[in-house]
């Protein structure tokens, strides 16, 4: 089954960070992934407001997985420790 990737981010460096979503972009597609909502309007409605919330979709959980710990995504995220505060799920798609 499908799922989706869902960061909720604080950029705290934005030139660290863009140099994340440079390299983020085609790690995540090389996975099956694509964007399906990228820093776009929202309502906070609970929790902690961030206010960039990204959303991608991917063909599984396994293939989301094997994308965050693939040696591609790690080299980008290494860009984005120390220049946002982030929280990052994956979340099996049940419809």
């Amino acid at each position: 089954m499908a799922a989706l990737w869902i960061a909720h981010v604080t950029v705290t460096d934005a030139e660290a960070y863009g140099k994340y979503a440079e390299l983020a972009g085609p790690a995540i597609a090389a996975h099956g992934g694509h964007f399906i909502a990228r820093a776009a309007r929202y309502v906070q409605l609970e929790g902690k407001e961030r206010p960039r919330n990204v959303v991608a979709k991917f063909p599984s959980v396994e293939a989301a997985v094997e994308c965050y710990n693939s040696d591609a995504y790690q080299e980008a995220l290494s860009h984005a420790r120390g220049a946002s505060e982030r929280e990052l799920m994956v979340v099996e798609i049940t419809e």
